[in-house]
């Protein structure tokens, strides 16, 4: 099995004139570790982590909109707004990637991230388990559009 990946519909987003900040100044997407549990999978519970995009108010639900035609790589945002609701205290200090500034009139979005698996493996501690590095992800050999429903 193969965990999508956010970076997929980023290409859709810039497409739809949507920014994309991380992008824009060539670093990392911030990721966060949340308070919020998955659903444990037999032995496996742990917190999920999520990517951050700010996002112009106007602009939002096109974000919304573009990224949930891509439900197999993570889809729509599962969090629009207040960070301290997923129990991000400080958007400045991500867990994984890089900071970047969330502007006057933006909006910070969150989608599910495919770190989700590491932050559970530490979590549940299995004896050995494959996994990829924080934004190193997949390629393949076909174009983002072909994961879009």
């Amino acid at each position: 099995m193969l965990i999508g990946c956010s970076f997929t519909f980023e290409e859709a987003l810039v497409a739809a004139g949507v920014p994309v900040r991380h992008l824009e100044h060539g670093v990392t997407v911030p990721m966060y570790r949340t308070r919020v549990d998955c659903v444990p999978a037999g032995r496996f519970a742990g917190p999920l982590v999520v990517t951050m995009r700010p996002i112009p108010a106007g602009l939002v639900a096109r974000a919304v909109e573009v990224t949930a035609r891509y439900p197999d790589v993570h889809g729509a945002p599962v969090h629009v707004g207040d960070p301290d609701a997923l129990g991000i205290a400080d958007l400045d200090a991500p867990d994984w990637g890089d900071p970047v500034d969330v502007r006057p009139g933006e909006v910070p979005v969150f989608w599910a991230c495919g770190v989700t698996p590491q932050a559970v493996a530490l979590a549940s501690s299995p004896p050995w388990m494959l996994t990829h590095a924080p934004g190193r992800m997949l390629v393949l050999d076909f174009p983002n559009e072909r994961l879009r429903s």
